[in-house]
């Protein structure tokens, strides 16, 4: 913890606005500032002589004299163009800098200036003027300011994305002034310092200096890689204080006694067995028999259940649903969105008509009309309602279960570890199976998910049509829509992902609305196009999907309300526009949403007319080699991080700094593991867990371990 230190509020280029504004972003005090880490570093250490600097060349580094400088004052008076002739040796440049009257205090004539920026042809009026070359809002360091020496020039420089009224200089300076105030006994350790020096790694206020401004001798390559000392100094206490909560999260767990009983005897399975119309895979009966044994055992269950798109995972959760009914407990089934839980509800009740299963089903959900609503409540309290199928508002204040044994928790990463506990809460110490669609590399899913044992279905039913998958530029667009004529033609249905509900003045991105507009317009008047996205009252969404199901609409214009949503398997194309801003799980995700039926069905990733990047083609590109979306999830957390993919509002303990160590260094990971786990045996897990502060406190009690 930091210690001894003054408020933030004190801090010199901080002060009482801009620290509540931080505080606001979560960053409450010194050592919250310091976890606030680059996202990359710029190399500023070579000088250059202005003479050197040619314009549309890379950025230079210049030590420089002010010559002379003058604020000017447009027509706006609201705006400013602050002017600064500065010299070296080798000539003269100019610098211009907008809106800072300010810096008329900084650059005086005769004072020593490093700058760093990239240079141009100055113009007015829209002309050049001549061979004048200027460097606009250059970074900039008076080097007079002993405080601020060696900061933002002539080294390593740490860059940082904006926070709040912060941006990268500013927090620079910022974290430098903590750095600066810092003394050994201010910042304590949290890994212990043997294990730090077993594995060969600095102590905590090394590695914290190190990462925000590295030593002179630091090759850019090794901090872009994230495998500099400091980085995986930083790593390890990463990974060591997460499976530290989580094996006091599972220590907790495994001392709960079971109250659910279960007789899981031959005519069960007998029973059971004959609701399905076809053979289970030899991955799902694996993973039944996996959930079998955690029903025997003295405490409740907490698995999570991984499985690729269309792998089965449902079905093991119903026949693991109805174990429950059948040893006379409730058991609920909690979805991310009214579509999911309306589907699993259909879904379960046409198994349970087709084979005559006498299983009484409730449905709860937040838009159900008060009539629906309190006979769903009255059943659920009374114990009429053996299966209760519904989304958040199944964990809500005023819904009583009468004897709540099981919980499955559809599309995991959507609900946080609090919101999983509190419909547990409705029960007395049921059994939970948590699953997710979203593939993870299984040392990353037993670091983040470490509180829960793990299954994965790593195998497809037979019979599921292989997607292809194909990239087209805004070139192919009508040989693309000639395609979709062609399987509208021969029966099939369409979907049209767009990223955006409605057009904005900033973005060019297709809009859900208009695209839909223009498509029944302009490409395919004479067909039947439908509308979806979240912004539609719940019964609207509904009433859309029931059509585009029965088949009355052939093209249907989504956003991703459709990722986890209704299976159509007549659908067989997916067209998603601007494919290039979509994560790659994402894009698996949507691509599982055809290919549920027997014809074969196509996944066409349009890359914007805007798109000229050579890596988000290279990741589109991905999609179209690999299917199986274990390797696309780890390539995706490779390139994004782990919020993006699992949604880390929603799950504080993905909320992972240095994924990119961990996915490259397994070793690391192991190493820190085992040493949380030898720390947690000899009893001294709670200890360090309590003395923990600011971002890691809060970090942990967000994911709902502390």
């Amino acid at each position: 913890m930091v210690s001894g230190l003054p408020d933030l509020r004190y801090l010199k280029g901080v002060g009482p606005k801009r620290a509540e504004a931080l505080r606001e972003e979560g960053i409450a005090g010194y050592e919250d500032l310091l976890y606030v880490l680059p996202f990359r570093w710029e190399d500023r250490r070579a000088f250059a002589y202005v003479s050197e600097v040619k314009p549309g060349g890379p950025p230079a580094t210049l030590a420089v004299e002010v010559v002379s400088a003058r604020l000017i004052r447009t027509r706006r008076r609201s705006f400013t163009i602050f002017r600064a002739t500065l010299a070296d040796e080798s000539g003269s440049i100019t610098a211009l800098f907008f809106n800072q009257p300010f810096l008329q205090r900084v650059f005086v004539p005769g004072a020593r200036i490093v700058v760093f920026g990239a240079a141009k042809p100055e113009r007015k009026a829209g002309r050049k003027t001549g061979g004048v070359l200027v460097l606009e809002n250059p970074d900039y360091e008076r080097l007079a300011d002993d405080d601020d020496l060696r900061i933002h020039t002539g080294r390593i420089v740490p860059v940082y994305r904006k926070l709040g009224p912060l941006g990268s200089k500013a927090l620079r300076s910022a974290i430098a002034g903590v750095l600066a105030e810092l003394t050994d006994g201010d910042l304590g350790e949290i890994v212990p310092a043997e294990v730090l020096k077993r594995h060969g790694l600095p102590p905590r206020k090394e590695a914290l200096i190190d990462v925000h401004f590295p030593p002179p001798a630091t090759r850019i390559a090794d901090l872009e890689a994230r495998a500099t000392p400091a980085q995986r100094a930083l790593a390890f206490e990463e990974i060591y204080v997460l499976q530290l909560a989580l094996a006091e999260r599972r220590r907790g767990a495994e001392a709960t006694v079971r109250t659910a009983h279960y007789e899981i005897g031959d005519a069960l399975r007998a029973k059971l067995a004959h609701l399905l119309p076809f053979r289970l895979t030899a991955a799902q009966q694996r993973v039944l028999r996996e959930i079998g044994a955690d029903l025997r055992k003295p405490h409740p269950m907490n698995r999570l259940l991984q499985g690729d798109v269309g792998s089965g995972k449902t079905i093991v959760a119903l026949l693991t649903l109805l174990v429950a009914v059948e040893n006379g407990y409730q058991a609920a089934l909690m979805a991310p969105t009214e579509i999911l839980a309306d589907q699993h509800a259909r879904n379960v009740l046409k198994i349970f008509r087709d084979a005559g299963y006498p299983a009484v089903v409730s449905v709860l959900t937040g838009s159900q009309r008060s009539a629906a609503r309190r006979r769903s409540l009255e059943d659920i309290a009374t114990g009429r309602a053996q299966l209760v199928v519904g989304t958040h508002a199944l964990f809500e204040s005023g819904v009583e279960f009468k004897r709540l044994g099981l919980v499955v928790v559809d599309e995991q990463h959507r609900f946080g570890v609090r919101q999983r506990a509190a419909l547990a809460a409705k029960g007395d110490r049921p059994d939970l199976l948590v699953m997710t669609a979203t593939p993870i590399p299984r040392s990353l899913a037993l670091t983040i998910y470490g509180d829960l044992d793990l299954s994965v279905i790593d195998e497809l039913p037979p019979g599921r049509t292989p997607v292809t998958t194909l990239v087209r530029a805004e070139s192919d667009r009508e040989r693309v829509y000639s395609g979709i004529r062609k399987e509208v033609a021969a029966g099939r249905q369409v979907y049209v992902v767009v990223p955006l509900v409605e057009e904005t003045a900033t973005s060019d991105l297709k809009a859900a609305t208009a695209f839909a507009a223009h498509l029944r317009k302009h490409v395919f008047p004479k067909l039947a196009i439908g509308l979806l996205h979240g912004r539609l009252k719940s019964e609207e969404k509904d009433r859309v999907m029931a059509e585009f199901v029965r088949g009355a609409i052939q093209i249907l214009v989504a956003t991703t309300v459709v990722e986890v949503g209704v299976d159509v398997p007549n659908a067989t194309v997916m067209v998603i526009e601007h494919a290039e801003r979509f994560g790659l799980s994402q894009l698996h995700q949507l691509r599982g949403r055809v290919g549920r039926g027997a014809a074969r069905s196509y996944c066409v990733l349009m890359e914007g007319a805007e798109s000229d990047s050579q890596a988000a083609r290279a990741r589109l590109r991905t999609m179209e080699k690999v299917r199986d979306g274990f390797a696309i999830a780890e390539k995706d957390l490779e390139l994004r991080g782990p919020g993006a993919v699992f949604g880390t509002h929603q799950h504080g303990l993905t909320d992972l700094q240095f994924l990119g160590v961990i996915l490259r260094d397994p070793g690391l990971l192991e190493d820190a593991r085992e040493a949380a786990v030898a720390t947690a045996k000899a009893g001294n897990a709670r200890q360090i867990l309590d003395g923990l502060t600011g971002p890691w406190r809060r970090r942990l009690a967000l994911g709902d371990v502390l």
